[in-house]
């Protein structure tokens, strides 16, 4: 049922377009992901994010885990049916929050022994569990259970990470048997170039349908970044999609699409957009500032979104300064349209082979503060 083909490639950057076939439907690429962490894009509508153009989206493994459980959710007839989204469904396995949400938790080859961020239950997840929840939700792409470190840490314990996740990749693939499910490995390696090394060889002899890259935008410097990236990127298998996990920074998104990247996942858009932040081609717009008390132009001028078809800078101020559900909509619809408009952008540049000057457009995007 799964499989990738590269349509495009970049002359000046390993930048790829290419389309994803599942079960669900395609997915061309590259694509950015919106997260559904508990089975739902916060404030928006499955029918309205197909309208802006996904064709994916993501859902979380630990959450829906531990609510409602991943046998109620199969009981409804699996995820899909079960939060009305036809299209493909990538579910991660549940390790990052694992690792980023306990305050206490206890690593062993078997698994991780963690307490739940809802009750404080105890629980034992293992690379077996994560995949047997994944393949109850029945995901379209899962991931394998893997060991994320913080940053920064030490090379001991990025060491570890590694091993550890080696084993629960050759287990995650002994215990996956959903056929029309494709399963990816994951690779971590922290800011090591020898460990990133030897994650992806070692993650790329499994044979996995697709590898995700972790253990990277976890808050070290941009550049650590992309040279970790661009390590395993050559090493990875070319015809496999890759995903980096975790990225929504437009400037770094589109310098990972130029490395060979294909898939992304992010909360930033929609949670910058319940803190009141537009992500627009000028900067990010802080509508809580006051110079924006009486601006009565549209967040930007050519968007189409909802939000700049019918309302000012000054009535979303406004609505955001009230906690109004309609302004969380409002911003995270165009944040949302605005990550899809960039990906749409790169896949053009591919095309046309100038992902060179793609980049040079949106170098410094992250300093930038839009003007009057």
């Amino acid at each position: 049922m799964f499989a990738f083909e590269i349509m495009e490639r970049d002359a000046g950057t390993r930048a790829r377009t290419g389309r994803i076939r599942t079960a669900r439907g395609e997915v061309f690429t590259p694509a950015f992901l919106p997260v559904g962490t508990r089975g739902t894009v916060k404030a928006m509508a499955p029918w309205e994010l197909e309208e802006i153009g996904y064709e994916m989206i993501l859902a979380n493994t630990y959450h829906l885990y531990l609510r409602p459980g991943a046998e109620v959710v199969k009981e409804a007839g699996g995820l899909h049916a079960f939060m009305a989204w036809g299209r493909p469904i990538l579910t991660d396995s549940g390790g990052f929050q694992v690792f980023s949400l306990s305050p206490t938790l206890e690593v062993a080859d078997e698994g991780v022994r963690f307490r739940s961020v809802y009750d404080g239950s105890e629980h034992l997840l293992t690379p077996e569990k994560a995949i047997r929840a994944q393949e109850d939700l029945g995901s379209d792409i899962a991931l394998i259970l893997d060991h994320c470190v913080a940053y920064p840490a030490s090379r001991g314990e990025v060491e570890r990470s590694v091993e550890v996740t080696l084993r629960w990749a050759e287990r995650s693939l002994a215990a996956h048997s959903l056929r029309d499910q494709a399963l990816f490995g994951i690779v971590q390696g922290g800011t090591h170039r020898d460990l990133r090394e030897r994650s992806a060889e070692a993650t790329a002899s499994m044979d996995f349908a697709g590898y995700g890259i972790g253990g990277l935008s976890v808050g070290e410097p941009r550049e650590v970044m992309l040279e970790c990236l661009e390590v395993q990127a050559g090493i990875l298998p070319g015809a496999s999609p890759r995903h980096l996990l975790g990225i929504g920074d437009p400037e770094g998104l589109v310098e990972a699409v130029a490395l060979g990247m294909d898939l992304f996942d992010c909360v930033l858009p929609t949670r910058l957009a319940r803190n009141g932040v537009a992500l627009t081609r000028q900067g990010r717009m802080n509508l809580r500032h006051a110079r924006y008390r009486r601006d009565l132009r549209p967040l930007e001028e050519d968007c189409t979104c909802a939000a700049c078809a019918g309302f000012t800078r000054a009535y979303l101020r406004h609505l955001h300064g009230l906690n109004e559900i309609m302004g969380h909509r409002l911003l995270t619809w165009h944040n949302l349209v605005f990550m899809q408009r960039l990906l749409v952008d790169c896949r053009a540049a591919i095309e046309a082979g100038r992902m060179v000057q793609l980049i040079q457009e949106w170098r410094g995007y992250s300093e930038r503060i839009p003007g009057d």
